[in-house]
C-alpha cells in the first residue's frame, strides 16, 4: 500500500516539477515576477491575520507545524523503516501453515550447497515476497570448474530444496559465482 503511495506522489512531483521547469524555460521574467507577486500578496495577507489576532496566528503556526511534523514524519518512519516480514508463509496439504523464517531457509542452503563439490563457501540472501522467496548466492568455487555446468547444478539443487524440499515457491533467484585464487600447486 505504501508503494503504491509512494509511486503515486513521485509521480505528481515529477510531473509538476516537469511542468514548471519547462514554463521557466519559456518564460522565464514572466514566471519570476508572477511568483514575486503572488509571494508579496500572501505576505501582506500573513500579515493582515497576524495583527488582527496575535494568539490565533501563533496558535495556527503551531498547529501547521505539527501537523507537517507529524504528516511528513510517519511517512519519513514508515519509508526509512520498513517492517518486512521475516518468513514465509507455507501452507500444508492438511488446511494448516507454519510461517518458515528465512534464516532458516539461508542456513539449509548452506548445508546442502556446500555439500557440493568444488564448492568452498556459500553465502545466501532471502527475502520473503509474498508466498514467494528471492534468493541471491554469493558462491565461491575451485579456480578449475566448469562455470555453466556448476551454475545449473546449483540452480537445480536449490529449486529442488526451495520447491520440493521446503514446500515454498521459488521467485527470483540470482547466482553470483566467484572463483578462489589458484594455489602454487595449481599454478605448477
Amino acid at each position: 500500500m505504501i508503494n503504491l503511495f509512494n509511486r503515486l506522489v513521485a509521480v505528481v512531483v515529477w510531473l509538476a516539477l516537469l511542468a514548471g521547469i519547462i514554463y521557466l524555460a519559456v518564460a522565464p521574467a514572466r514566471v519570476l515576477s508572477d511568483v514575486a507577486a503572488r509571494m508579496g500578496v500572501f505576505a501582506e495577507q500573513l500579515t493582515v491575520w497576524q495583527t488582527a489576532s496575535a494568539t490565533n496566528f501563533l496558535i495556527g503556526q503551531i498547529a501547521v507545524g505539527l501537523a507537517a511534523l507529524l504528516l511528513f514524519g510517519t511517512l519519513l518512519w514508515v519509508e526509512l523503516w520498513p517492517r518486512r516480514r521475516r518468513g514465509v508463509r507455507v501452507h500444508t496439504s492438511e488446511g494448516g501453515s507454519v510461517e518458515l523464517d528465512t534464516q532458516s531457509i539461508a542456513r539449509r542452503l548452506v548445508w546442502h550447497l556446500d555439500q557440493l563439490a568444488e564448492v568452498i563457501t556459500v553465502i545466501p540472501d532471502v527475502k520473503a515476497r509474498g508466498s514467494a522467496v528471492d534468493i541471491q548466492l554469493e558462491i565461491e568455487t575451485a579456480p578449475d570448474i566448469d562455470v555453466p555446468m556448476k551454475t545449473d547444478e546449483v540452480v537445480e539443487v536449490t529449486r529442488d530444496i526451495i520447491e520440493q524440499d521446503m514446500g515454498l515457491k521459488l521467485g527470483k533467484l540470482d547466482v553470483r559465482m566467484r572463483h578462489a585464487p589458484f594455489d602454487e600447486e595449481w599454478a605448477a
